[in-house]
C-alpha cells in the first residue's frame, strides 16, 4: 500500500491508499522538532485504534517545510523499508512539466494540486487553496502549471491583525450574518470573511481577463467550504485534492519505471 504525506506549514496529513481508494487519513500539527520515531508511534497508534490494516510498501511526500522533510524520509525508510518519492526533487517526474521563469522553484503543494485538478476537471483551470497562504494556481490546457498568485492566508491575516493591534482579540473565522458588525468581533469577522471573498473574486476575474478564457475554478484547503457558502465563485470544492494528486504522481512515476 501507498503512504501519501502532505506536509504544510500548519498541518501534516497522512493518507493510506490501497490501490483503489484512501482507506484512512490523519492530520497532525507540523513541527520540525518531531522525530521519525515520534511520527511512527503516533501513526501506528492511530492505525491500531482505527483497526486500519495496512502493509505500507511505498511512500510519496510533498513538503513546504524543508526542516521537516528529513524526519519524514527517515520515517519511511526506517519503519516502512521504502525510499519515499519526494515531489519537487529531480527524480520525481510530473505528467507535464511546469512552464515558469527559468530558475523558479514551484511549491510542491502547487504542483500536486495542478496534477489533481487537471485529472478531475481538465485544463484551463484555477485552483484556489485556502491554506497557511491563499494560493491561486493556473493550469494550462495541457495540464501544465503556468504560474499563479500567492496571498496571505486567512488565519495568518487574523494573527497579524491581533499582533499589530493590542486591543483586538483572537477571533474564529466564520461567515457573519451581516457585513456591518456591531461589535469588535463581528467587525473583524466581517472584514476577514468579506475581504477574502473580494480578494478571491478579484484575482479570479483578473486571471480570466489575462488568459482571455472562461476558466473553471476549483477550491481546496481547510477553509474552502466556508468561503464557498452561498457563492457561485467556485465550480467545485475538493477536500481531497492534494492526496489525489500525490497518488497520481506516484502512479505516473511507477508507470514510467515499468514502461
Amino acid at each position: 500500500m501507498l503512504l501519501a504525506i502532505d506536509c504544510g506549514n500548519t498541518n501534516t496529513v497522512f493518507s493510506i491508499w490501497d490501490g483503489a481508494r484512501f482507506i484512512a487519513t490523519w492530520r497532525i500539527a507540523t513541527d520540525h522538532k518531531r522525530t521519525a520515531d515520534e511520527y511512527f508511534v503516533w501513526l501506528s497508534s492511530l492505525m491500531m485504534l482505527t483497526r486500519t490494516e495496512a502493509d505500507i510498501t511505498e511512500a510519496i511526500l510533498s513538503s513546504t517545510v524543508p526542516r521537516v522533510l528529513f524526519n519524514l524520509r527517515v520515517l519511511c525508510s526506517r519503519y516502512f523499508n521504502c525510499r519515499p518519492l519526494v515531489v519537487g526533487k529531480p527524480e520525481c517526474r510530473l505528467p507535464v512539466a511546469p512552464r515558469v521563469d527559468q530558475g523558479t522553484t514551484v511549491g510542491p503543494d502547487r504542483l500536486v494540486n495542478t496534477v489533481a485538478g487537471f485529472d478531475r476537471h481538465g485544463g484551463n483551470l484555477i485552483v484556489v487553496d485556502f491554506g497557511t497562504a491563499t494560493t491561486f494556481d493556473v493550469v494550462d490546457h495541457d495540464g501544465a502549471y503556468v504560474g499563479g498568485v500567492i496571498a496571505p492566508g486567512v488565519n495568518l491575516s487574523l494573527e497579524a491583525l491581533h499582533m499589530a493591534a493590542a486591543a483586538l482579540p483572537h477571533v474564529d473565522v466564520s461567515r457573519p450574518a451581516r457585513a456591518i458588525g456591531t461589535n469588535t468581533v463581528a467587525c473583524m469577522q466581517s472584514g476577514v470573511y468579506w475581504g477574502y471573498i473580494g480578494l478571491a473574486e478579484g484575482i479570479v476575474r483578473q486571471i480570466r481577463a489575462e488568459r482571455d478564457s472562461p476558466m473553471k475554478v476549483i477550491a481546496t484547503g481547510g477553509l474552502a467550504s466556508l468561503f464557498a457558502q452561498g457563492f457561485d465563485l467556485f465550480d467545485k470544492v475538493e477536500d481531497d485534492l492534494t492526496m489525489h494528486g500525490l497518488m497520481l504522481i506516484h502512479r505516473h512515476n511507477t508507470e514510467m519505471e515499468t514502461a
